[in-house]
């Protein structure tokens, strides 16, 4: 974990490295910010997704050679299944085996910081890939309200219901964790550094709503909800019971506080503090009623 007095790493946004640079999940809300900004420090970006150009699949092994060929380094996100942990220890080695030289994974404080088996073993397995390895751990993403189903579709419609109640959380800007993850990929001095990543600030789910509705100038309320109401809710749009309990934990953690720190990946890695939430509720749009 990062801890106070950690050293600040300045990153030169002058250099060209000219580095071929895998990006899983390509099209994805960190994956699309990594490879615009690859781009804008003059690296040579190759996203890759199941639908994309460069075609990737986890559960598609001849998918894997071709996509490595020629990189020297690769942003990892993971499959999120079960055999996740041997599927990463197999890629891992094979982008070793054939030349890329660091590996730059994208986890999570919440799962992290719970100690699930699942996600420590696939961590592990970067860990001991050979590689220079950097491990991204970042809270909530900002982004979230807007680009991810379960928040941003409540955000159009005008109302946010979730059973977070007054649980405060230092919503991280994935811009900010797109810029971490190229330092890690480009430059000296992050090799074996594992980045917690936070905003500067705590906020409840409201105060976040509130933020967002100011901004745009839309009405936009955020309404507290039991864990059950949740349930239900989610279960008649159709998400499988197993989706519904993960949500349910990690909305659970932030209503009881767990997540309620700063910490200072971004300022160790990039060497300035991280975006503030009203930047990025002022940078989104909101379409709805």
């Amino acid at each position: 974990m990062d801890r106070p007095g950690s050293r600040c790493l300045a990153v030169d946004m002058t250099k060209t490295p000219n580095t071929d640079v895998l990006v899983l999940g390509g099209s994805g809300k960190t994956g699309r910010r990594v490879t615009e900004a690859l781009r804008r420090r003059g690296a040579r970006p190759r996203p890759a997704s199941r639908s994309g150009g460069h075609r990737f699949d986890w559960y598609d092994e001849e998918t894997w050679e071709p996509a490595l060929a020629g990189v020297e380094a690769v942003y990892l996100v993971d499959a999120q299944s079960a055999d996740a942990a041997e599927r990463m220890r197999a890629f891992a080695r094979l982008a070793v085996d054939g030349g890329a030289r660091r590996l730059v994974l994208l986890s999570s404080r919440d799962l992290w910081m719970i100690g699930d088996p699942a996600l420590l073993t696939v961590e592990q397995a970067v860990q001991d890939s050979g590689a220079e390895w950097t491990l991204l751990r970042p809270s909530w993403f900002s982004q979230n309200f807007t680009e991810a189903w379960f928040m941003a579709e409540g955000i159009a419609a005008g109302e946010l219901r979730q059973p977070t109640g007054d649980g405060l959380d230092p919503f991280i800007d994935a811009e900010d964790i797109a810029e971490v993850a190229v330092a890690a990929l480009l430059d000296d001095g992050h090799a074996g550094q594992a980045y917690e990543l936070t905003g500067p600030r705590l906020l409840s789910f409201g105060d976040a709503v509130a933020e967002i509705a100011r901004a745009t100038g839309r009405d936009i309320g955020y309404v507290p909800v039991t864990e059950e109401e949740y349930a239900k809710e989610m279960a008649r749009r159709g998400v499988a019971a197993e989706e519904i309990e993960q949500f349910i934990m990690l909305f659970g953690r932030i209503r009881r506080g767990a997540n309620a720190y700063l910490a200072d990946g971004v300022q160790r890695a990039l060497g300035r503090e991280p975006r503030d939430f009203a930047d990025y509720a002022a940078s989104i749009e909101v379409r709805g009623s």
